[in-house]
């Protein structure tokens, strides 16, 4: 009897020490998972502001060739181009 009372006894240490790794786990796990939102969140921020200051840019860019600046002229040439299009397209739909 002695025997079978150590092995259950053995059992019962072995399941109490994995319950406890399962417990420190999911803390683990959770803030993991904390970690990775506030990350998410940073990132999506960060791609936000890259976007803001790309559309700021392309806006500089074109204002000083508005300006005589003789960089990327061409370019806002062709924009201007696109842009007059797509108004020509729309007040022909408009018409219709």
């Amino acid at each position: 009897m002695s025997n079978i009372e150590d092995i259950v006894d053995a059992l019962e240490d072995k399941i109490g020490k994995i319950l406890h790794k399962l417990e420190a786990l999911k803390q683990d796990n959770l803030k993991l998972s904390e970690a990775l939102k506030s990350s998410q969140t940073t990132i999506l921020s960060q791609n936000e502001q890259l976007r803001d200051w790309q559309d700021k840019y392309e806006t500089l860019k074109m204002a000083n060739t508005i300006l005589g600046s003789d960089d990327d002229k061409r370019e806002t040439k062709l924009k201007i181009n696109t842009l007059i299009r797509e108004i020509d397209h729309c007040i022909g739909q408009l018409s219709e």
